[in-house]
């Protein structure tokens, strides 16, 4: 299984992603996950560091994909799940895109797509490039992630739209998205009304989320030391376990561009509307509502 999580640049996508790979490989799985960033830091924080990059390396062999092997560029991390940072160009210098799809080319040089169970790739915000889009190609899902803000949703509509023009080639299917950072979800319950689609998690607003960040852990890594975190990787567990059950996933069909912002905000300006107040008890209750559910799946 591939899966490429996908969602606005500083939304907590990496932090997310780093999560929910270790959620998998406590079910078992030999996972990598591939940071297909130019700021090459989507795996520093299961690893405490930031890890040479493919780019780095292939100068390192004077460009000679036949000198690179696997233990050039992959590495170990913390709960067993490897790490792959594709790397750029210098900032303000060359195309991030372009090496992004060479990552890909080499990793499937190196045979590396097929010594594992599940392939992660972490890639960044709203996708308007081929090469970005390249780990799409051989993805069999994508996770978006966003907040309860118009900045996330609008750029989660455009990655929607990804999905839906790559599945006419490819068999690339929305799994849903992950509410990021957010302790209301009345925006993300107004755009999958408009724009159906499933929504797997809503993770709480908790400040050791941004804290794990800095520190260069994962959450459950941190949780060893701080059980009062165990509830929040259970959390990122959920996730796990709904891709692991290979959801049958959509293909979403976006709402226009100059029409989501009249959407979402009409929800303000048009309070009889609909209810927006719950009190964070209720937001609390319905979460774990929602978590109790199954999910059903629909291709639009």
């Amino acid at each position: 299984m591939k899966v490429a999580v996908h969602g606005k640049g500083g939304i907590g996508k990496s932090t997310t992603s780093c999560n929910i790979s270790i959620a998998l490989a406590r079910r078992g799985k030999r996972i990598p996950q591939i940071g297909c960033d130019p700021k090459h830091d989507s795996t520093s924080t299961p690893t405490g560091f930031l890890i040479p990059t493919i780019i780095d390396t292939l100068q390192s062999k004077d460009y000679h994909y036949e000198d690179v092997w696997p233990e050039d560029v992959i590495y170990g991390g913390y709960g067993g799940v490897d790490r792959v940072e594709a790397g750029g160009p210098p900032a303000g210098a060359g195309c991030g895109g372009y090496v992004v799809g060479e990552t890909v080319k080499l990793l499937k040089e190196l045979n590396a797509f097929y010594e594992y169970d599940i392939i992660s790739s972490d890639v960044l915000g709203d996708v308007v490039c081929g090469g970005f889009a390249a780990p799409l190609n051989y993805a069999d899902y994508r996770i978006i992630i966003t907040d309860n803000g118009f900045d996330a949703l609008f750029a989660a509509n455009r990655i929607a739209a990804s999905v839906r023009e790559k599945a006419h080639t490819h068999p690339l299917r929305l799994a849903g998205l992950v509410g990021n950072r957010t302790s209301e979800r009345d925006l993300i319950n107004k755009y999958v009304e408009a724009c159906p689609m499933p929504v797997l998690e809503v993770l709480p607003l908790v400040e050791d989320i941004r804290v794990s960040r800095v520190k260069g852990k994962t959450l459950f890594e941190m949780a060893e030391c701080q059980p009062n975190l165990n509830f929040v990787c259970d959390f990122h567990s959920n996730i796990a376990d709904q891709t692991l059950s290979k959801p049958e996933g959509i293909v979403p069909r976006e709402i226009p561009d100059r029409e989501l912002p009249s959407l979402l905000s009409d929800f303000y300006l048009n309070p009889n509307s609909e209810k927006k107040g719950k009190t964070r008890n209720d937001q609390q209750d319905t979460l774990r509502d929602q978590r109790d559910t199954p999910l059903s799946f629909t291709i639009i």
